[in-house]
């Protein structure tokens, strides 16, 4: 799965890893603040070993490969899987 995001988007993903601050960030983007829990305690995620995302960052598995599991389970489209596309605002 990674390697299929990788090749076919050639983005800022390739040879980065992620935070774990950025993937709560990432998660609260796309889900909302009220669902993100839930998600993250109560799905099961196979890519993850079988365990809920909360359960395999604490048995350390790496956040960006929790993310793209949780996006492919959840039918994340491919172009928000990079979060929210954040401008700098300018100053008047």
């Amino acid at each position: 799965m990674w390697r299929l995001i990788c090749d076919s988007t050639a983005g800022p993903w390739e040879d980065h890893s992620m935070r774990v601050s950025e993937f709560w960030r990432l998660m609260e983007d796309e889900f909302g603040p009220a669902y993100v829990g839930s998600l993250a305690r109560d799905v099961v995620l196979s890519a993850a070993g079988g365990r809920s995302a909360v359960d395999a960052l604490d048995a350390g598995v790496d956040p960006k490969s929790i993310w793209l599991a949780i996006c492919e389970l959840q039918d994340v489209p491919l172009d928000r899987r990079f979060g929210k596309d954040v401008r700098a605002k300018r100053s008047r």
